[in-house]
């Protein structure tokens, strides 16, 4: 067996064996580089998987050597190599970057523990994109979860504590429906390897069950999405973790729980259920369009920048989940298309804050006045992000919301209806991005916003270079869009072979 063959059961495994080594490692600084560089290893482990799935060549990996479905089976398509580019990116980059602000926030002897949660979670984001099976699905999703829980808890904002039982709650609510239809489908196929349940649903006689499961596990996972209205544990979740924290979770969480969501519901339910997928556009684009619309508007009037763009996810992940429901070639790729440029462009964001953060003590937008004339390079790769946000074109956000755009043409009548909604929605984002621009260029200085540094100067270097890295990307992804475009189609027509 080669290297290659290893690669899916080592995107878990190395940052799942590195966390209980970085505890062990002192001084801090150490502990930082360990994870570190567990972290770049994890990326490089993806990005090797993604070029594996290019060359046409789909990753599996047997547990102990037992084939699936007697064994627990590792999978790496294009569309969980997508994920796991974002997953493992965006753990990566926010933890090179965030030292100085870690240092900041985060009480020295506590650090150990706070980068080893750091690497337990992305095992857990990972572990779910890789799972064939829906229980270790499940096993990963709490692991994610409780490391999760640890890191937005783990600031020194007490208003975490609430936010974080918040999100404990819904959280738990979520993986328990998830949990009570896989029991579902378990009664009656008898199996967990997701590519043996869709086999055995079909063979299934009375399929009520699984329609009642269906329902349990798309409410489970959407509320672990934070799909409107369920989203209401996400925007203090965002507002009060630690700033990388924040960035990392901003650019990946809950596309995870999407990706699982689609997987299911592509792979599993409508490939069985009678006019499902009819059934799944109905009752999720609407929710899409009002997460769109809702997001953006309340993004709109809010004053903590950290908050604004917690909205501006909600409103994001209405784009995604409004492409796959379109249930077209066209639609799905370009929601996966987006859940790739998102994570680019709200990564840059939040990375830009952690910046801002480090020399202003309160990041509401009266406060930041002034502030592009003393940190004009964060300001400007915040402005970068923003613009790729907003989807101007030369940028990744333009090429997602296109095509988009020319999926939902193909719809006739409610499709302008939908293109309307996505230009309103992208109109909001100007507004709200030029909220922040003015408050940074335009308004008179704040002095009173001094942060712990004293006196407010650019952001630290090695900071400045992620964010500016990350930025960057926006504009090569939105002229080079090759590689997430391949595996964002590949694994729409993947997804969508699947139906009848």
């Amino acid at each position: 067996m080669d290297f290659l063959s290893h690669l899916p059961a080592l995107q878990v495994v190395v940052p799942m064996l590195s966390a209980p080594l970085v505890v062990l490692l002192q001084p801090r600084g150490l502990a930082w580089a360990g994870a570190t560089a567990a972290a770049l290893a994890s990326f490089a482990i993806a990005v090797a998987l993604a070029i594996a799935v290019l060359g046409g060549q789909t990753q599996v990996y047997a547990m102990g050597g037992w084939p699936a479905p007697y064994g627990i089976e590792l999978a790496v398509d294009s569309f969980s190599a997508l994920v796991l580019l974002v997953v493992t990116g965006a753990g990566a980059g926010a933890l090179l970057a965030a030292r100085p602000s870690i240092d900041q926030q985060i009480e020295h002897q506590r650090q150990p523990l706070f980068y080893s949660a750091w690497l337990l979670a992305m095992a857990g984001l990972a572990g779910i994109v890789v799972a064939a099976d829906a229980f270790n699905i499940f096993v990963f999703m709490e692991i994610s979860s409780l490391a999760s829980y640890v890191l937005v808890a783990g600031g020194p904002d007490r208003r975490a504590l609430p936010a974080v039982f918040k999100y404990l709650l819904m959280g738990t609510i979520g993986a328990t429906f998830y949990l009570i239809g896989v029991g579902l489908v378990y009664m009656m196929t008898g199996t967990l390897n997701l590519a043996d349940m869709e086999v055995r649903i079909h063979e299934v006689a009375d399929q009520k069950p699984i329609l009642v499961a269906a329902g349990f596990i798309t409410f489970g996972l959407a509320l672990k999405a934070a799909l409107f209205p369920l989203h209401v544990w996400l925007p203090n979740a965002y507002t009060y973790a630690p700033h990388a924290v924040s960035a990392f979770f901003a650019a990946c969480a809950t596309k995870v729980a999407l990706y699982v969501l689609l997987r299911f519901d592509f792979v599993v339910f409508q490939q069985n259920l009678t006019g499902h997928d009819q059934q799944f556009a109905a009752y999720l684009m609407p929710l899409a369009v009002l997460a769109i619309l809702f997001g953006s508007a309340v993004a709109l009037f809010e004053s903590n920048l950290k908050r604004l763009l917690a909205y501006s996810s909600v409103a994001q992940i209405g784009y995604i989940l409004l492409g796959a429901s379109l249930v077209t070639i066209g639609g799905l790729s370009a929601g996966l298309l987006h859940m790739f440029n998102h994570a680019l462009a709200k990564g840059a964001l939040f990375l830009a804050v952690m910046a801002i953060a480090m020399r202003y003590s309160r990041l509401d937008l009266q406060h930041l006045g002034g502030a592009a004339k003393r940190m004009p390079w964060t300001l400007s790769a915040l402005v970068v992000a923003g613009l790729s946000l907003i989807g101007v074109p030369g940028t990744a956000g333009f090429i997602s919301k296109w095509y988009l755009v020319t999926a939902a043409l193909d719809e006739g009548a409610l499709g302008i209806a939908l293109v309307a909604v996505i230009v309103v929605g992208s109109l909001m984002a100007v507004v709200y991005i030029w909220r922040i621009v003015e408050a940074a260029w335009f308004e008179p200085a704040d002095d009173s916003a001094t942060g712990p540094a004293g006196t407010i100067r650019e952001a630290p270097v090695t900071i400045l270079a992620v964010v500016w890295l990350a930025a960057l990307a926006n504009i090569y992804f939105g002229l080079a869009t090759g590689l997430p475009r391949e595996l964002a189609t590949r694994a729409a027509i993947s997804l969508l072979g699947h139906l009848p």
